[in-house]
């Protein structure tokens, strides 16, 4: 079957099949997977058939039945997933890992030795050498690997990376983002509450928790935005939750390559905040403001001049951000769409392997594994810092 497709860009091909998606974690009482899964039926390019979706087989075999996968492609495990999945005809076209932290590396190592294209929850590991050795084996294996910081994928953090490359801002000056919430700020843990078990559990978080958490994607927004890169940090992390294990709350300031400053927050202990996650980057010439409480609206303001409000697929905006959008200005793009955008993008890029072309380069804004080493790189360097009283620590690789 033929599959006549439009693309978000306005443009029409021809697909010969959906993608075939395979997933390891995702399944019952999980959040996450059930996003991911989402978003990649959202543009109609993909199709879930095939997991290893608990670390319990019942409870893997339980999912699977729940979202009407084929019995044989019901995995207990993803080591039993990957070598089954490549012995077929049919196989699987990439696998999203959405497990917590620690299970992040050893299905993505499996995968990526099977020849299998990976998507990846942030952070990438708990550790900088898994990490770099997953950066490695994608390389060698000459695979796609994204990570999913979704929000890269939101229109007007395209439009704004957009702004930010054509000059509009001139050299920057100064970054601020923070990223806070209130949900941890009680002892939840204790209440049975599973993403707040893993996620405040060092063996299963990693050695960070909000910097980990919700701090990465503030520093890949960023450096996604700004287009510049952060070389040193020094952080105060802190757990104001008694007897809390990690982190609940940081405050960093930031050193830019080329000689730009800036500052990160991120708390989930923050109370009356859900999910607040803003942007502003200044320019010699300009500034740029992003909320993603307010997704749609950007305000760019030149120097000098009046604030300019950028409207998602409305006023001002360009065709960056309207590729990725898919409803009339006005009627609210978010969280599930910025990962729809992910997934489209990266089957814009195998399919372009498949037919033996380059993939449009509109869709290769999608963070890659380099970008998720970057990721692990930061929290390590926060970790090492907050450790020494906030000294400044370079950013390995930065």
């Amino acid at each position: 079957m033929t599959i006549e497709s439009s693309g978000q860009d306005g443009s029409s091909g021809t697909r010969s099949r959906r993608l075939r998606l395979g997933m390891v974690g995702g399944g019952r009482g999980a959040f996450i997977g059930a996003v991911h899964r989402i978003a990649a039926r959202l543009d109609d390019r993909w199709t879930l058939l095939a997991g290893a979706l608990s670390s319990s087989p019942e409870k893997a075999r339980a999912s699977g039945a729940d979202l009407l996968l084929p019995p044989d492609r019901v995995y207990d495990d993803a080591a039993a997933m990957a070598t089954a999945e490549a012995a077929r005809e049919d196989r699987i076209d990439a696998v999203a890992i959405v497990t917590p932290n620690h299970a992040h590396f050893e299905p993505a190592k499996r995968f990526l030795e099977a020849g299998f294209h990976v998507i990846c929850d942030k952070p990438l590991t708990t550790g900088l050498e898994e990490a770099r050795e997953l950066a490695r084996l994608a390389g060698e294996k000459g695979v796609i690997f994204a990570v999913t910081h979704n929000y890269t994928g939101y229109p007007l953090v395209r439009e704004a990376r957009a702004l930010v490359r054509s000059g509009a801002l001139g050299a920057i000056r100064v970054v601020q983002v923070e990223y806070a919430q209130d949900w941890l700020a009680t002892r939840l843990e204790e209440e049975g509450q599973k993403q707040a078990a893993w996620r405040t559990d060092p063996a299963r978080s990693g050695p960070a928790g909000a910097v980990g958490d919700i701090g990465s994607h503030a520093f890949n927004l960023a450096e996604f935005v700004a287009g510049v890169r952060v070389e040193r940090l020094c952080a105060d992390l802190t757990a104001f939750a008694p007897g809390r294990r990690l982190d609940d709350n940081a405050h960093m300031l930031l050193r830019f390559a080329g000689g730009a400053r800036g500052a990160l927050w991120c708390s989930q202990v923050a109370v009356g905040e859900e999910n607040a996650l803003t942007l502003r980057v200044y320019g010699e010439t300009g500034s740029l403001s992003w909320a993603q409480e307010n997704p749609n609206i950007l305000v760019h303001t030149p120097l000098g001049e009046p604030p300019r409000l950028i409207r998602r697929n409305g006023a001002g905006a360009s065709a960056v951000s309207q590729r990725v959008s898919r409803t009339p200005s006005g009627h609210p793009e978010g969280y599930l769409e910025g990962f729809a955008n992910l997934y489209s993008d990266i089957a814009d890029q195998i399919e372009a392997r498949l037919a033996g072309a380059s993939a449009p380069e509109a869709a290769l804004d999608v963070p890659t594994v380099d970008d998720g080493v970057r990721g692990v790189a930061f929290i390590e360097a926060a970790v090492r810092s907050a450790r020494a009283d906030a000294r400044w620590e370079t950013i390995e690789g930065g």
